[in-house]
């Protein structure tokens, strides 16, 4: 299914790359990192241990990088930038548990402006 957005080529990139660089990540050797794409949304799936409760209201927050993530290389600016790039095109983003263990990242953005 065809899906327009309106924004920055460039910001929308760095900001799905983000997602898709982190879930390969921490997804388990052996599955696949899961990207799907509808009307206006994207949802990166990973296969690892998910985020825990405690971390999901930090996650989008500069330089936040929960326990488990301290042994992973990274700076804990990935996401903040994902969520910055994304609600500058007037979107939202989310993470939440996926079904069958892993995490899930949701990305609503806006279609093209209207006449």
């Amino acid at each position: 299914m065809p899906s327009t957005v309106w924004g920055s080529p460039d910001r929308l990139h760095k900001a799905f790359g983000n997602l898709v660089n982190n879930a390969a990540k921490w997804t388990k050797p052996s599955t696949s990192v899961e990207v799907t794409v509808g009307e206006r949304s994207v949802t990166v799936r990973d296969h690892g241990p998910g985020v825990d409760e405690q971390d999901v209201p930090h996650i989008f927050e500069r330089f936040y990088r929960s326990l488990s993530a301290r042994g992973v290389p990274g700076s804990g600016l990935g996401l903040a930038i994902t969520k910055q790039a994304i609600e500058a095109h007037g979107g939202r983003i989310e993470v939440r548990e996926a079904q069958g263990g892993g995490a899930e990242f949701v990305v609503w953005l806006r279609g093209p402006p209207t006449s």
